[in-house]
């Protein structure tokens, strides 16, 4: 990708988000995404070559293989990073086609017409529910990914030694995964974060609901005193 076209991206999903939305945008980009490209490819880069199995039993390594690491931990990360950004640049687009409907606006009625939208950018209206919903599913992707993780690498670890007895496989043949401790401490720190980034998708909804809520509530406080 073009990092210039990619610090616009980030600087328009800052613009539109509150505190909250910035701190989780600074995890994912520092703490996910730069841990990803830089140090975890490489970790992983290995996994296939150096899995030993104590037999020459054509295929029995690769049938061993594919019921240990079903999928591969670089894939789904790269799937999940992804599917949780996707929701930030949805607010952009409704942001631009906001701007873009004022626009053609003020383009048939003149510049003095009554603004549609006086600030493309506050989250009123459908702007609010496209926020409130890109909250709910960027945790809800995230929350998937840890189950997932979960079902496949149990307690998100993995082990020195995996005893396989599928076909074409002999008998019980001991496997050796390369550089587990390395991969559990890297898996531990990608669950970690996404942990974190969960929490404060959570709490920026409920931040949200909650500032509306008391905005109702004092706009029908004041129409009661007029």
């Amino acid at each position: 990708m073009n990092w210039g076209v990619f610090e616009g991206l980030l600087s328009g999903v800052n613009k539109y988000s509150t505190a909250f939305g910035r701190i989780w945008l600074s995890l994912v980009f520092i703490f996910r995404l730069l841990v990803y490209v830089v140090a975890a490819e490489r970790v992983w880069s290995d996994d296939h070559k150096d899995f030993d199995c104590n037999t020459r039993q054509p295929g029995c390594t690769n049938v061993c293989f594919d019921h240990f690491f079903p999928v591969s931990h670089i894939r789904l990360w790269a799937l999940q990073l992804i599917l949780v950004t996707c929701p930030s640049l949805l607010v952009i687009m409704h942001v631009a086609y906001r701007e873009a409907k004022e626009q053609r606006h003020r383009a048939a009625s003149g510049d003095n017409c009554r603004c549609i939208y006086p600030n493309p950018g506050k989250k009123r209206g459908g702007l609010w529910w496209t926020y409130l919903l890109s909250l709910i599913f960027k945790a809800g992707v995230d929350l998937v990914f840890l189950y997932i993780f979960h079902r496949f690498y149990r307690n998100y670890t993995l082990p020195r030694l995996v005893k396989c007895e599928l076909p074409p496989c002999p008998n019980a043949v001991d496997c050796f995964i390369s550089r587990p401790t390395e991969k559990t401490i890297f898996t531990l720190f990608m669950v970690v974060t996404t942990c974190v980034c969960i929490m404060l998708s959570l709490v920026e909804a409920t931040y949200l609901i909650g500032k509306r809520c008391r905005e109702c509530l004092l706009a029908g406080g004041g129409d009661s005193r007029r």
